[in-house]
């Protein structure tokens, strides 16, 4: 019998009501716009897309920083638009995020002792002396040294800063960990210790990773199931070796084949993506793809594709089959 999801999301939506400008009057911004997944305990789902496709905002739905409009999020088998307050102030402790900047998450003017107590300082009845035994516990566990205890986030690298906020992350001992973009701001040389940091941590304690990033080059060595988003949907998703080994969604290729790989056997045929992500107020009718898509024809143009079983994985695409067997019909030119 399968474990029930840590997270389970059922076409989750997050509009906003924006102004264009003084005279354009008001517009809706379909940030997400009905993202279905599950995320079980000690497994790592990868949100990979482009920037604008709606990456950051599901991290905030999950994180509960915002509401979603519209659809089901349940947490621990709890739905967070009906959770009352006590209910969602255990949500809030079950579910911890690590920015992506390690420059800009942190207080400078506390120390790190301060940073790593404040959690419990705020959710638990722990005394100073337990709230201090866990955070250097805890420090012990991200490879800080003892003495970190006492300075200030200034005198530390971006890679030590990562970790106090991993860290910190994990002080109220969560049982989901949101990583925004956790490497993506550190140098290279410093980018596969954290990772394998984040690996190790992942199996002690049996975290469940939403882990959010457009490094697929990252994503291939952590990720159990991979979501690919565009434009506030997810084209593709399923476990993340068969979508890196044969991927079927013309948008999903077209990623792979544009990440740099040393070794020869991991090169693929070039996919060129012409134009850029459409806006977000004025989304394209049918497939959003469909403009930069060399399979596209009418039906594209005209019905949005709904996402459907091939290969294991959920594809959203009209010709998924056709493509996977070399008989779609390429366009000579795609219109930016």
């Amino acid at each position: 019998m399968s474990e029930a999801p840590v997270i389970e999301a059922v076409d989750l939506t997050r509009h906003y009501r924006v102004r264009r400008g003084m005279f354009a009057g008001n517009a809706t911004v379909r940030a997400l716009d009905g993202a279905s997944f599950s995320l079980a305990q000690g497994k790592t789902l990868a949100v990979v897309g482009e920037s604008g496709c709606g990456k950051s905002t599901l991290a905030r739905l999950v994180t509960l920083i915002e509401q979603p409009t519209s659809g089901r999020l349940l947490i621990d088998g709890k739905d967070v638009r009906s959770a009352d307050s006590a209910a969602r102030r255990e949500l809030h402790q079950a579910v911890q995020i690590v920015f992506q900047d390690p420059y800009g998450s942190l207080n400078p003017r506390k120390k790190v002792g301060a940073i790593l107590e404040e959690p419990l300082a705020i959710n638990t009845r722990m005394t100073a002396v337990e709230r201090r035994e866990r955070a250097e516990e805890m420090m012990a566990k991200v490879g800080l040294r003892p003495e970190y205890y006492g300075r200030y986030p200034h005198m530390f690298s971006g890679g030590q800063r990562q970790r106090i906020a991993i860290a910190r992350a994990l002080m109220l001992q969560p049982r989901i960990l949101v990583a925004d973009e956790p490497v993506s701001a550190l140098d290279v040389s410093i980018r596969a210790q954290v990772l394998n940091l984040l690996m190790d941590l992942q199996e002690e304690f049996k975290l469940a990773y939403l882990f959010i990033s457009h490094d697929l080059s990252v994503v291939r060595h952590l990720a159990d199931d991979v979501m690919v988003m565009y434009l506030g949907r997810p084209v593709e998703q399923g476990p993340g070796e068969a979508i890196f080994a044969h991927p079927r969604h013309p948008y999903t290729q077209a990623l792979l084949a544009s990440t740099p790989a040393v070794y020869p056997a991991r090169r693929r045929r070039r996919v060129t993506l012409s134009g850029e992500l459409p806006s977000p107020f004025d989304p394209p009718p049918g497939c959003a793809f469909h403009r930069r898509c060399a399979f596209a024809t009418d039906i594209c143009a005209r019905d949005r594709p709904v996402p459907r079983d091939m290969d294991g994985r959920q594809v959203a695409c009209h010709h998924t089959e056709a493509i996977a067997a070399g008989t779609a019909p390429v366009r000579q030119a795609v219109p930016a």
